[in-house]
């Protein structure tokens, strides 16, 4: 069996409920796992040397070109290597934590993870992105269509022109609520979403092995 590939990028550790909500997904998945901490080693930002070393001979590359190809070398193969995803991005200022959006731009490259030509190596892999919020961005709420999270990673991470995975999203909310006076009465709510979330990566982990496995 190919493995699972785990980028977390939220930066409170035990205390992220989308690393809580993942973990429900981890327990239930079988088989060898890949995991890259964003926050605890963030990868850099993509620099000049790292884009113009995609179109430039590797014998004329410079020591920095060079060093920047080599690390997207690696976060590409590892991508590429792995059956199945899981992405546990939470919602920093209505969009993902910037050590997210570093690494999607090193491994987003073309004619070696999406091509204008075909299929991604990748498409049809199954990816679970697990993305907490302290509010609702849902239809009808006060803040609805203001989440530039998940319409964004679920383009760039599933559209048959891009990485064309196969992306499942649970989306626990109203995270908040047990810590602001002001979100008390919506407390329910927000229990109700947890423990959806939690049930639903649950099922996603057997189901996400035996894909991986076929």
């Amino acid at each position: 069996m190919s493995y699972l590939l785990h980028i977390d990028s939220s930066s409170l550790g035990e205390d992220s409920v989308s690393r809580r909500v993942a973990q429900s997904f981890r327990g239930r998945w079988q088989g060898p796992v890949v995991h890259r901490d964003l926050a605890a080693s963030p990868v850099p930002h993509l620099t000049a040397a790292g884009i113009t070393a995609r179109d430039t001979d590797p014998d004329r590359h410079t020591p920095e070109q060079a060093k920047a190809r080599a690390l997207q070398d690696e976060l590409i193969e590892e991508f590429l290597g792995a059956g199945a995803y899981l992405f546990s991005v939470p919602m920093y200022n209505l969009s993902m934590p910037s050590v997210f959006k570093a690494w999607l731009d090193q491994i987003v490259v073309r004619d070696r993870t999406f091509s204008h030509e075909g299929a991604s190596p990748a498409a049809g892999r199954p990816a679970l992105l697990v993305s907490a919020r302290g509010g609702s961005y849902a239809p009808g709420a006060p803040r609805e269509g203001l989440d530039y999270l998940v319409p964004t990673l679920e383009t760039v991470l599933g559209h048959e022109d891009l990485l064309g995975l196969d992306v499942t999203t649970v989306t626990p909310e109203l995270t908040m609520a047990p810590h602001a006076p002001a979100l008390a009465s919506l407390l329910p709510l927000h229990e109700a979403s947890m423990t959806a979330a939690h049930d639903h990566a649950r099922t996603l982990g057997p189901a996400f092995a035996a894909r991986a496995a076929a």
